[in-house]
């Protein structure tokens, strides 16, 4: 009797083990199941962000000409002489635009297709114009000035920033092209506004903003900061 007693006591706390213990792996399943749905959710709205905001990148990308001018070193000379060749092709574009006349209707403005076509068929000229300034400062190298498809980093312009990705640029290598990258936005014109600070501002936003779609243009307002807190939230 007493033996009967002891094992129906035993029995029933292995029984109360095997339950716990059953509940314990049917939390725990449940759990994992939770976690690995919010991650794939987190990585699902995380990929979609990234896709549309790349979609929204090509479509500014296909609008817009950026422009590009790649230093030979980081040297202070080489940095020097980067600015002056800056300025001495926007000073030659911005007066043969004028002399061309695509100054004189907002038709003829807002034409990208027309600034590729001026820039491909004074490529030549731009680089006189960015070796006479090498010349004059005495260096030992020259300019190369291309149209291509150029990788660039988020960059700001005031209160627009444009995403990183590929765009079309006017490209100006100055010598072996290693050192620190000045870029600004050919068109619209926002170089010919303030090729220091490269600031869109007034006209220039103006112009970006009729230019784009709303969505596009509304991206652009958007800093990188803003984006990667969306992405977290998500």
């Amino acid at each position: 009797m007493f033996l009967r007693t002891l094992w129906k006591k035993e029995y029933r706390k292995y029984k109360s083990r095997r339950m716990a213990f059953g509940n314990r792996k049917k939390w725990k399943i449940h759990m994992s199941t939770v976690l690995l749905f919010l991650l794939l959710s987190v990585f699902l709205n995380v990929a979609a962000a990234a896709a549309h905001r790349s979609v929204l990148q090509q479509g500014v990308a296909e609008k817009v000409v950026r422009f590009h001018v790649l230093a030979n070193s980081d040297r202070e000379e080489d940095q020097n002489v980067k600015y002056q060749v800056r300025d001495a092709v926007l000073a030659w574009m911005s007066a043969s635009f004028t002399d061309s006349g695509q100054e004189t209707s907002p038709e003829e403005e807002n034409d990208r297709a027309g600034t590729l076509t001026f820039l491909a068929e004074n490529l030549s000229q731009i680089e006189a114009v960015a070796n006479a300034v090498l010349e004059r400062e005495n260096m030992p190298y020259r300019a190369t000035a291309e149209i291509a498809q150029s990788y660039f980093p988020d960059r700001t312009y005031g209160a627009v920033t444009f995403p990183a990705g590929w765009y079309e640029a006017l490209r100006i290598r100055l010598g072996d092209a290693d050192g620190q990258n000045w870029w600004c936005l050919l068109y619209p014109r926002l170089c010919f506004s303030d090729c220091l600070h490269a600031v869109a501002e007034g006209e220039d936003s103006a112009s970006l903003e009729e230019l784009l779609t709303v969505e596009e243009y509304e991206s652009l307002l958007q800093s990188p900061g803003q984006w990667k807190i969306r992405f977290r939230w998500f």
